[in-house]
C-alpha cells in the first residue's frame, strides 16, 4: 500500500468515524473468506458496515474524533463494526459471535462512551430504532383506534336494534 493509499484510508475511516453512532471493535482469530463474507452482508443487511483496517491507519483515523479512546483496543487482528443506529452493529457482531467462536468482541463506544465487551451485550440487547418506532407509533395510534371504537358503538347498538325490530315485524 502506497503513501496516497494509505492517505486515503485514513480519510474514509475518519469520515466513517465522524458519521457513526457506535463502533464496535472485534478481534478475528482465523474467521475464513465465507464466514468474514457473510458478517459483512448481514452488517450490511442491519444498515451497519463491517472494515477490516491496519491498527496504525484505523489509529490515525481515530484522531480528532469522538472515538480517539479505542485506539488502546486496537491490537493485534482486529476489525471495527460501525453504524449509524446505536444498536445495529452490536447487534450482529453479538450475534455473529456466538454462533462462531472465531469472532471475539474485544470493546466498542457509543460516542465519547467506551464499552467493554459487557457493555457491547447490554447493548445488542436492546431494542432497533426501527422496533422502538414501531413502538411509539402503536403507542400513538392506540388511543386513537380506542376512540373511534368507543363512538362508533353506539352507532352499531343503535343499528342493530332497528335490524331487530324490522325483522320483527316483518314476520
Amino acid at each position: 500500500m502506497n503513501r496516497s493509499e494509505k492517505t486515503d484510508t485514513v480519510a474514509a475511516l475518519n469520515a466513517t468515524f465522524n458519521e457513526a453512532a457506535v463502533v464496535v471493535v472485534t478481534r478475528n482469530l482465523g474467521l475464513t473468506v465465507a464466514q468474514s463474507t457473510d458478517l459483512r452482508l448481514k452488517m450490511r443487511d442491519a444498515g451497519a458496515g463491517y472494515k477490516v483496517a491496519k491498527n496504525r491507519l484505523a489509529k490515525i483515523a481515530l484522531n480528532d474524533t469522538q472515538y480517539e479512546s479505542l485506539g488502546d483496543l486496537l491490537t493485534g487482528p482486529t476489525a471495527l463494526a460501525t453504524s449509524g443506529d446505536p444498536v445495529a452493529a452490536a447487534k450482529v457482531a453479538v450475534e455473529f459471535a456466538k454462533t462462531n467462536d472465531k469472532l471475539e468482541i474485544v470493546g466498542g463506544a457509543m460516542g465519547s462512551t467506551v464499552l467493554d465487551v459487557e457493555g457491547v451485550k447490554a447493548l445488542a440487547s436492546l431494542p432497533s430504532l426501527d422496533e422502538l418506532r414501531a413502538k411509539l407509533i402503536g403507542l400513538v395510534q392506540a388511543p386513537a383506534t380506542k376512540v373511534v371504537q368507543v363512538i362508533s358503538a353506539p352507532a352499531g347498538q343503535l343499528a342493530r336494534v332497528f335490524g331487530a325490530y324490522a325483522a320483527k315485524e316483518a314476520a
